[in-house]
């Protein structure tokens, strides 16, 4: 009995859940607590009269931290690169899968097709390249990740060093592909 008459006088009792659940959506309430129970009815503005950004700024909220916030470190932008070389790794090989099946032949007569564009060798050359560094970085990264997952080089000086490396042995396996 106690219990219950304490809810009802803090303005907590199963009257003030439903009025509180029957008020309009437009509108906020508020309650004091204990003997004196007072519902104040105040009109909320609209939903969408300002804007998520001009909310903030009214009620003086920092911007939230965002790419364009921080300065672009080795770190992030090998992680960013990472991603992207995964999309674009995906996208490929799907694409490829798709053609192979609609396609009416089989892949040598495309190859013909290109050799008969006469592309000049430094073209080629980028061609390659453009298709072999994606591949090529992705998969060190992603070893480069592995070796994180087991614990190993997680030192922010070793993080930076494999980062180089990285970039370097994509570079120099790309290359090598180019050159087959």
């Amino acid at each position: 009995m106690a219990f219950s008459l304490s809810r009802v006088l803090c303005g907590r009792s199963l009257v003030m859940q439903h009025l509180n659940n029957s008020l309009s959506r437009n509108m906020m309430f508020t309650t004091t607590a204990c003997q004196n129970v007072t519902l104040k009815v105040v009109p909320a503005p609209p939903a969408d009269s300002f804007s998520h950004d001009e909310r903030n700024a009214n009620l003086k909220r920092e911007l939230s931290p965002h790419l364009t916030v921080y300065k672009p470190q080795l770190t992030s932008m090998l992680s960013i690169t990472h991603r992207i070389t995964g999309m674009a790794l995906s996208g490929l090989a799907a694409t490829l899968a798709v053609t192979t099946l609609v396609l009416p032949h089989d892949f040598s007569y495309y190859v013909t097709v290109v050799e008969g564009l006469k592309l000049s060798a430094p073209t080629l050359a980028f061609i390659k390249f453009y298709i072999a560094l994606p591949a090529t970085y992705h998969t060190i990264n992603g070893v480069r990740h592995l070796l994180w997952d087991s614990g190993k080089f997680l030192k922010l000086n070793e993080i930076y060093t494999t980062g180089y490396i990285t970039i370097a042995l994509s570079i120099i396996s790309a290359l090598a592909l180019t050159a087959l």
